[in-house]
């Protein structure tokens, strides 16, 4: 859980406004010993000379020697057990305790008095050590040493696991101090970090002893050696490959050049490994290798001298940023827990792939510069918000299906056809960040969790809890309580306090989809704070949230907070009011989103609703809008209306919005207010937005990285939206594909990918080794991205969890060198001046020529020679052979959940199959016009279209026994839902006694 940073503020001294006291630096203050410190020292002592002395010597005088004298013959087993007998077996496991608790103590106190900080870990000892731990740290708290022992007396009643992990601030005061933290206590242990960062240091001269080394060998066949590789072999894990590029980025190598990136190594190269690396082809510092030449053995000592230990340590800099376990390294090497930061901190978007999925994540990227506001093109923004990339992009492709749909049912007069309009400029580069950075498993997850809880309770006929924050961290999800609410149900459990519940990520994962109303929809993501991201109720704030800062920075932070409430996946219903900004926003959830013109008009309506709800609160005989959501209207009531108003109020308009906001916490109405001023009137929980965007709340322990939707992401997002809408298609002719390919005899491809149906490339050879189920699904992905795909959507999607670029890179060279070259030496696999990767014309696949055929029957010369139609519709017919890459394995390509080619291709195949019937029924040629449909059918078995097309052609033979099969296999089909009213109707025209035939049947 989230704790505060031991860094003092970012923020300039000499910015235009006042920064909060607790952004000041302070110097670590020494803690003075009281009268308390020598009362609990004493009894420590004494403590620890009764278990220590005390409890032996009681052994010694009460049963002796409890084990026999001798060697005991077979007689004795055969003795009666006796009472004397239990008491020395008693004895026994008294004296192991004791050796045990003997054994901590001695480990306590030599980390103690050493200063190593984190003592050495007793097998089986966990409560033991715990004891011992305290007892030591009291006895030393007087003395000097005290300062280097790691946190005692305020965890005392915590497990030893538990003191390990990452906690939420104590919510001291409510809502005061609601996120206040324990200061004194990291001031205290401000000292040991500086005492072990130092003792770390100083051992690094030791490690030269222990260095191994590898030499990187030369190629066998085509195979390459890699840094991933080699930590596959060597360190048991190929995603340490980041530690050894960290030991040996920039330095000298044998032949005279450097290693800049992980993915370009080369055979003689020497490599530094980490300390546990084993196996074979490894030596040790050179006066150990004795297995290697001369000369070898020279150049491995030459690098020697180039490494860590040479520069003082200045090497850290290229360490990886982040490490499992909570660790920091700095240049492969851990510190004590802490990185020794030579600059910013790694990006938002690099911590997020670690954060939020966990411990089993690959290593992040390395930092971009903190000054940039793009990573390769795409905006940080997004990348860096997993919750909102996730709601927003859902969002999108609701929509565009909602188009395609619409589209197929002629709705908006075929102006669309059944080709989306493919973004360009920032619209592109946004839709991309959404594709990068969204973390849909984790909205799902959140999700399902909190209805899961919401369940549980109305079974227990327990309240829902009000619950202020929730924080995500590692895939945990901690809950901030206003107040102790008892204990959690299974398999939540109490956090630190009575005021927090926590669910582990592992028992998330097991919640499925719960028949209950969302209980927390006003949550909204704030920003991050350490490896945590904050998440806070709006409707459950007792009064208002201002936010203050300047306009540019408090519209971002507006406007990321309407379109996470607007997009979410873990509301079901509610209102978001937006006044003074937004009006532009609308589009992403018309039925969420409103825009009022002025304060006044937002007074109003919140009076008279306000004034509604309590009345029906009181009606029902609820006391709040969260035991109301519980019961059996849950669905259809106490949805949240949450109040975004960014213009500066007036005095007697903050006098009567905190009047409004008073009680709004229980009615479910929860109010963000803009102000240019620090203070508003009525405001309960005061925030200030920073130009570095940092959110500030001083009174609740609050520091964030801001969450921020900054103009020019804004409006490429609300374009996205916009031109997806249905109502606002072009005028004209409908789009044509982003690719036609030549659908003669001449243009027959280099490469040709079967992707409608089983996958099948043809062309080229298959790969041979582990990576060929990798090379076909990115050559899948980038099929059905022809106007360009990103490395970062690349890599994103082939590695859901996230992955180095040094690892992506290496994968784009091998797709590369598979594909090969066109006759004229130029790459089948390019890249644009955008940067994006490219595929060359001669790789097609068919659903390209698919399109094409759909394209020219409609588009082109079909659309004025019906026998040319009937053609061109029969070949394409010919090329679908079922559903889009049928033949996936379980747990691949789940990118395709984002694409809308997923609900685009059934819609054209069953438009095609719809086309072709009519086409051979005009010629009276039914049997013609069956075969067509049941090809379409393989493809988009679910469109009613197609059944009911279907029904008509087979009426059109004649055959009545025929057509009474088909409506049984219907209504069988249809199962317990029934048949669809359109279907129903039709069965009624052509067959009137069909309900009878199938009953019969039946």
């Amino acid at each position: 859980m989230p704790r505060r940073r031991s860094s003092s503020s970012t923020g300039s001294p000499t910015g235009g406004s006042t920064a909060p006291r607790n952004r000041t630096p302070q110097p670590v203050r020494v803690r003075r010993r009281t009268v308390g410190d020598f009362v609990k020292a004493f009894l420590a002592f004494l403590a620890l000379l009764v278990l220590l002395v005390g409890v032996p010597l009681a052994l010694a005088m009460q049963f002796g020697w409890p084990l026999p004298h001798g060697v005991p013959s077979l007689d004795w087993l055969q003795q009666e057990i006796t009472v004397q007998t239990f008491l020395n077996i008693l004895s026994v496991v008294v004296w192991l305790a004791w050796a045990q608790f003997t054994a901590c103590v001695l480990v306590e106190m030599k980390a103690a008095l050493s200063g190593v900080g984190v003592p050495g870990r007793v097998p089986g000892a966990g409560p033991s050590q715990l004891l011992a731990r305290q007892l030591v740290a009291a006895l030393l708290l007087v003395g000097a040493t005290a300062a280097s022992f790691t946190p005692g007396l305020s965890q005392l009643g915590h497990g030893l696991e538990g003191n390990q992990k990452g906690t939420v601030a104590a919510a001291q005061q409510t809502p005061g101090g609601l996120f206040g933290q324990q200061r004194e206590q990291a001031a205290d242990t401000a000292a040991a970090v500086a005492e072990q960062a130092a003792s770390a240091a100083a051992q690094a001269e030791t490690k030269q002893g222990d260095t191994k080394y590898y030499r990187i060998q030369p190629p066998e066949g085509r195979h390459h050696d890699s840094l991933w590789e080699i930590a596959q072999r060597h360190l048991g894990d190929g995603r340490r490959y980041k530690e050894i590029y960290a030991l040996n980025k920039d330095r000298v190598q044998p032949d005279g050049s450097r290693l800049s990136e992980a993915s370009l190594i080369r055979p003689g190269w020497i490599m530094e490994m980490p300390a546990d690396a084993h196996g074979g082809e490894l030596v040790e510092m050179p006066d150990g290798a004795v297995d290697v030449s001369e000369q070898v053995r020279q150049q491995i000592h030459d690098y020697a001298k180039t490494g860590d230990h040479a520069q003082g340590g200045d090497h850290a800099q290229g360490g990886s940023d982040h490490a499992g376990g909570g660790q920091q390294q700095a240049g492969g090497r851990q510190i004590g827990g802490h990185q020794r930061d030579g600059g910013s901190h790694a990006s938002v978007p690099a911590q997020r792939q670690h954060q939020d999925h966990g411990g089993d994540t690959a290593p992040a990227p390395a930092a971009t510069p903190a000054s940039s506001a793009r990573s390769f093109g795409l905006p940080e923004a997004l990348l860096g918000a997993p919750l909102l990339a996730a709601g927003l992009l859902g969002a999108l492709g609701h929509r565009r299906r909602q188009a395609l749909w619409q589209s197929a049912l002629g709705a908006v007069g075929g102006r669309r056809g059944m080709e989306p309009p493919t973004p360009t400029g920032d619209a592109l580069d946004v839709q991309d960040a959404l594709l990068v950075g969204a973390d849909p498993e984790g909205v799902r997850r959140l999700d399902r969790s909190l209805r899961g809880l919401a369940a549980a309770l109305a079974t227990e006929s327990r309240p829902l809890p009000v619950v202020y924050a929730a924080w995500l961290t590692g895939g945990d999800l901690h809950l901030q309580l206003a107040q102790p609410a008892g204990k959690p149900p299974a398999p939540w459990q109490t956090g630190q306090d009575e005021t927090f519940w926590m669910l582990g990520r592992a028992d998330a994962e097991r919640y499925e989809d719960a028949d209950t109303a969302a209980p927390f929809p006003g949550l909204v993501s704030l920003g991050t704070m350490d490896d945590s991201r904050l998440l806070l109720n709006l409707e459950a704030v007792p009064g208002i949230v201002s936010l203050s800062g300047g306009a540019a920075d408090r519209a971002a932070v507006f406007a990321s907070v309407a379109a996470e409430l607007a997009t979410n996946g873990w509301s079901d219903r509610m209102t978001v009011t937006l006044v003074g900004f937004g009006q532009d926003l609308t589009p992403l959830a018309p039925n969420r989103l409103r825009h009022l013109d002025g304060i006044e008009a937002l007074l109003e309506t919140m009076e008279a609703e306000t004034r509604q709800r309590r009345g029906a609160l009181g009606a029902a005989g609820h006391d709040s809008v969260l035991t109301g959501r519980t019961g059996p209207a849950q669905h259809t009531r106490w949805a949240p209306h949450l109040v975004l108003l960014a213009a500066q109020p007036s005095a007697e308009d903050a006098r009567r919005l905190a009047e409004l906001a008073s009680g709004a916490g229980r009615l479910g109405i929860g109010y963000l207010v803009g102000t240019d001023d620090a203070e508003l009137p009525g405001a309960a929980w005061e925030m200030e937005i920073t130009g570095e965007g940092r959110l500030l709340a001083p009174l609740l322990g609050l520091e964030l990285d801001a969450q921020m939707l900054p103009s020019a992401e804004q409006r490429a997002v609300v374009e996205l939206f916009v031109e997806a809408d249905p109502e606002n298609g072009p005028d004209g002719p409908a789009p044509t594909p982003p690719f036609l390919v030549d659908i003669s005899e001449q243009g027959r491809p280099a490469v040709y990918a079967r992707l409608v149906g089983p996958y099948e490339v043809i062309g080229l050879d298959t790969p041979d080794d582990e990576r060929s189920a990798l090379l076909h699904e990115a050559l899948a992905l980038l099929l059905l991205h022809r106007e360009g795909l990103h490395p970062r959507v690349l890599s994103s999607a082939l590695w859901p969890r996230g992955v180095t670029d040094d690892v992506r890179d290496a994968l784009v060279e091998r797709l590369r060198s598979w594909l090969g070259t066109d006759p004229d030496g130029t790459p089948r696999l390019r890249t644009d001046d955008t940067g994006r990767l490219t595929l060359a014309k001669s790789v097609v696949s068919d659903l390209d020529v698919l399109r094409s055929l759909y394209h020219e029957a409609t588009q082109g010369k079909g659309a004025d020679s019906r026998a040319v139609r009937g053609r061109l519709l029969t070949d394409a017919l010919v090329v679908v052979r079922g559903p889009l890459l049928a033949d996936r394995p379980e747990g691949r390509y789940r990118w395709l959940a984002h694409e809308i080619v997923d609900a685009q291709l059934p819609l054209i195949v069953a438009d095609i199959g719809l086309a072709l019937s009519s086409f051979h029924l005009e010629k009276d040629r039914a049997d013609k016009a069956i075969e067509a449909l049941d090809a379409a059918l393989r493809t988009a078995p679910a469109d009613e279209r197609l059944w009911n097309e279907l029904l008509r052609a087979t009426h059109a033979t004649g055959d009545t026994a025929r057509l009474q099969a088909l409506a049984a296999d219907l209504v069988g089909r249809g199962g317990a839902r029934g048949l669809p009213p359109r279907t129903e109707a039709l069965l009624d025209e052509l067959l009137p006694a069909w309900r009878t035939a199938v009953a019969a049947a039946g």
